[in-house]
């Protein structure tokens, strides 16, 4: 045991004498929690909007006042003609332009009273982030405003979400890549190093069974990778203002497990691999891409061809960001992600299984 603790202390000192790795484990995930939290984002904001009607009566001034004072939206021009309108969606000078029937704007409430909206749809996502945005606003001023119109407009309640940031999207996405890179990608390249140095055979030729140095060599990890984990979930609770609805204890326990997930796969990647720079190419196109394209972070599950669906659920990712959400964001509890559970435990233990397997072949 005094020699498996020396092992462990001596792969510490290791990392936290060479200033690259301790940037990377660091520095890295503070900077993309902040990347991703305010410079990449799908939040609607200061939406350039034109309004074309013929009358600026008092209903419809105070719609455009209602619509300007949201952080959304900014009223920048009112134009008389669609024809003008579209001249500025051309030129760039507006965003989107709302269109009011003249039955709108004579008061005269029916089913031809209406608006159209004139949007910019190069962006699809994005421009119905839009629209769905300025019909609320419109449909809740309506309401203040009690007209005939109001029986016949839905109610809508946001769940989970209700400001609609991106960063409730982006965080668990974006802790479950970090996690596997950090692990799996360090560990990897940490053991391959020895192999490439030529003292990895002087470790396997002392007292210490193999499997004690293959667990020394990733225990350092495991616990730098709990500290990168409470410092995302201080950054998004209190700089990004993303809740955290569930159990603390919920989400640590299934960050444990996805990290000992992520450690054996990074075994199993520095068994199979013989050079540092193999290391980094099997990460970066195993873990880095599928993490980030097929784990539901950017695009959601559902939305994917069957083929690529059926393709993700072998990116252990998607099960930690699934999982994740439910419980940071929904808030639910343990008995409602024993799918995501089952999964990623059963994958820790064929990645485990293997990369000893290969391990032991390699020493006979």
């Amino acid at each position: 045991m005094n020699q498996f603790i020396s092992f462990v202390i001596k792969e510490t000192k290791h990392i936290v004498r060479d200033r690259r790795t301790m940037l990377i484990l660091f520095g890295v995930p503070v900077v993309m929690m902040l990347i991703f939290g305010f410079a990449i984002t799908t939040d609607v904001r200061n939406v350039k909007v034109t309004v074309v009607t013929a009358v600026m009566n008092p209903r419809i001034q105070q719609v455009v006042q209602r619509i300007d004072a949201s952080e959304y939206f900014v009223v920048t021009q009112t134009v008389s003609n669609t024809q003008e309108a579209k001249q500025l969606l051309a030129d760039h000078q507006a965003d989107m332009a709302i269109v009011f029937s003249n039955d709108f704007a004579n008061e005269r409430y029916s089913e031809q009273a209406s608006a159209q909206f004139l949007v910019d749809y190069t962006d699809p996502n994005m421009a119905e982030q839009r629209v769905s945005y300025i019909q609320q606003i419109i449909m809740d001023e309506l309401r203040s405003q009690q007209t005939a119109q109001q029986q016949a407009i839905a109610n809508t309640k946001l769940l989970y979400n209700p400001q609609m940031k991106s960063a409730y999207n982006f965080v668990p996405g974006i802790m479950g890549m970090l996690l596997m890179l950090i692990c799996a990608m360090m560990t990897s390249v940490s053991i391959v190093r020895e192999k490439e140095r030529g003292t990895m055979e002087v470790l396997l030729v002392s007292p210490v069974k193999p499997l004690y140095i293959m667990i020394a060599k990733t225990v350092p990890y495991f616990v730098l990778s709990i500290f990168i984990l409470i410092s995302i979930l201080l950054i998004s609770k209190f700089i990004l203002a993303v809740p955290i609805e569930g159990s603390v204890i919920t989400i640590l326990a299934v960050s444990l497990l996805y990290i000992v997930l992520a450690l054996a796969l990074g075994m199993l990647i520095s068994v199979v691999s013989q050079t540092q720079v193999v290391a980094l190419l099997i990460s970066g196109m195993l873990l880095i891409m599928p993490s980030t394209m097929l784990s539901g972070m950017i695009y959601p599950i559902e939305s994917m061809p069957t083929v690529i669906q059926y393709i993700s659920t072998i990116v252990p990712t998607r099960w930690y960001v699934s999982a994740i959400k439910k419980v940071m964001i929904m808030g639910v509890g343990v008995d409602m992600i024993y799918e995501e559970l089952i999964i990623m435990l059963g994958m820790t233990l064929l990645f485990l299984g293997i990369a000893l397997k290969k391990f032991k072949i390699r020493l006979s």
